[in-house]
């Protein structure tokens, strides 16, 4: 069956619990997204997103551009159901997949096998599913006996591996993702990227926020222009990245 996203009309309020005034003075001086509710001169809530609506059939792949604090990963949460919307409607067909973090639930206690059950069942892998794909990504690794033993035992870059093999040994129908996947180790960037890209491809909906142009362009379809919470342009990705690179609005 073919996947769909389906946002209309998403909004989306942060409420601010007794602001003092230095807060309040901080919040009005900083650029932050979306706009700064207030009553009898008292903040009480940033509208994080207002009216947000895009429609996504099967082999579309979106790109969520703008300056920080314009809403990229708000809205994200918000599709994974981190956030509530106090309006507006959000509809998948399809199983969604948030992949924020390589590796969600990661234990430095636990083995480097402890730590495939978790991270796969962080990410929405089913028991069989974790066992089937068990054997291929400890291959993947080539961590050898290392996988048997705590992950504090690890150097950074083994870390790094092991989350990467699990997070790519899901095959997602609707992705949200944030920045992308990448591993630090130089010697394993050829395998690594070989692996993305069949990731990638793997994937029917994709839903990505970078502040990386070059990472949105060969990645997505359509791209979705986010200022203070608020859709600036929806289309097509490349006019949408020269639009957001053109505009005097845009923060380094």
């Amino acid at each position: 069956m073919s996947q769909r996203v389906i946002v209309e009309n998403v909004c989306l309020d942060i409420p601010i619990i007794d602001p003092n005034k230095s807060f309040r003075s901080t919040l009005k001086n900083r650029y932050i997204g979306g706009s700064i509710n207030t009553y009898n001169n008292e903040i009480v809530s940033i509208a994080a997103l207002k009216d947000i609506s895009f429609t996504l059939n099967s082999k579309d792949r979106l790109g969520l551009i703008g300056h920080n604090g314009a809403g990229k990963t708000t809205l994200l949460s918000v599709l994974a159901g981190i956030y509530k919307p106090v309006k507006g409607l959000i509809k998948f067909e399809g199983r969604v997949t948030p992949l924020f973090n390589s590796a969600p639930g990661i234990d430095m206690d636990d083995t480097g096998i402890e730590n495939i059950r978790t991270i796969g069942m962080y990410l929405g892998m089913t028991k069989s599913e974790i066992e089937e794909k068990t054997p291929e990504i400890i291959e993947f690794t080539e961590l050898e006996d290392y996988i048997n033993l705590p992950l504090r035992t690890y150097s950074s870059g083994m870390v790094a591996r092991l989350g990467f093999a699990v997070a790519t040994a899901i095959r997602p129908e609707i992705l949200l993702l944030d920045e992308g996947i990448t591993v630090g180790d130089h010697r394993f960037a050829a395998k690594a990227r070989e692996r993305v890209t069949s990731f990638y491809d793997s994937i029917d909906v994709l839903i990505c926020a970078s502040h990386s142009n070059e990472l949105l362009r060969g990645l997505c379809n359509k791209g979705l222009l986010l200022e203070h919470g608020k859709v600036k342009m929806y289309g097509e990705i490349d006019a949408v990245i020269d639009a957001y690179m053109s505009s005097e609005e845009v923060v380094a």
